[in-house]
């Protein structure tokens, strides 16, 4: 059988030395059986992470400057276009290949018995050796307002936290979700689906591509005999503003496409209205920062609505 073809889309926004640290792992598997090429998509960096950066010798490596900042979903499907490879990985920049990083999800994919199997994670491991809880549950209108406010953390039982968190991660298993930082995708699936929905912004893509894959018969598997490190929230650590409406924004789109109109109302009223209250109680030395995360939000939100709206990507 011929090796397979692997295409790496990496987005980068000021991820300072990251990147470079990332493209260096490519080292680490040049040679496992794959064939490899790389596509950065530089969403305009202020801070030079996307200049002067190379990918180990064999590895071939396109860069694409943004003038703006066009958004993760939108930059992602920007990479992957025209790809001709068997499979696409989405990569975050503040993550690191091991060994069978790209070989082990690659080879799983064609296994026959997997099949119908579309999207794959890998075991995260963070900066200390431990494993991320990065799979996920396809959530409803009941457990997203308790994660808007915080009651996920206190009653999981009633409300069921986004991530699995009470499995170990130590097993290969079928999961509704893998965590977007590794998102390995046959690339035929992700051109059926249109490749990530741009509405949304950043957040909530890769959860969004993985309901519309299990809709089409695509189950999701995290892998656990493949490793790769993770540092998590490398790119958006000194933008937590920015962050905190992204992802809100996102969360609102997400319900307005998949929870119905009362479910959608719901998160609205949650978000808008109880989760600024639900931040300044837990952290009120960030008051000033949350305040203004949630002005620009409900400044917004008649252009949030009428992208909901909009036809879907």
């Amino acid at each position: 059988m011929d090796r397979p073809s692997v295409h790496v889309v990496i987005v980068n926004w000021n991820s300072g030395t990251q990147l470079a640290e990332c493209l260096n792992s490519f080292s680490t598997v040049k040679d496992d059986g794959s064939a490899i090429r790389v596509t950065i998509i530089d969403n305009a960096s202020a801070d030079g992470s996307g200049d002067g950066v190379a990918a180990p010798p064999s590895v071939p490596l396109a860069i694409v400057r943004n003038s703006d900042n066009c958004g993760f979903s939108a930059a992602c499907n920007q990479g992957a276009a025209g790809s001709q490879a068997e499979f696409l990985l989405f990569l975050n920049p503040d993550t690191r290949l091991m060994p069978g990083s790209l070989a082990g999800p690659a080879n799983f994919l064609r296994s026959g018995e997997n099949d119908a199997v579309g999207i794959v994670g890998i075991r995260l491991l963070d900066e200390d050796g431990k494993v991320a809880r990065n799979s996920a549950r396809v959530p409803t209108a009941w457990s997203m307002v308790g994660n808007s406010i915080g009651l996920d953390r206190v009653f999981p039982s009633i409300f069921p936290p986004h991530f699995n968190s009470a499995w170990a991660h130590d097993e290969t298993r079928a999961v509704d979700q893998v965590m977007g930082a590794f998102f390995f995708v046959r690339r035929s699936v992700f051109e059926t689906l249109s490749g990530f929905d741009e509405r949304f912004f950043v957040y909530y893509e890769d959860l969004d591509f993985a309901v519309r894959a299990r809709a089409r018969g695509w189950r999701s598997v995290y892998l656990a005999s493949a490793q790769a490190f993770h540092r998590g929230q490398g790119t958006t650590t000194g933008a937590t503003e920015r962050r905190t409406l992204y992802f809100c924004r996102s969360r609102i789109l997400y319900a307005r496409k998949h929870l119905g109109a009362a479910g959608a109302v719901a998160v609205m009223i949650a978000t808008l209205l109880l989760e600024p209250i639900a931040r300044l109680a837990a952290r009120p030395g960030s008051a000033a920062s949350t305040l203004r995360a949630f002005a620009a939000l409900w400044k917004e939100l008649p252009s949030i609505l009428r992208v909901s709206w909009s036809t879907p990507s």
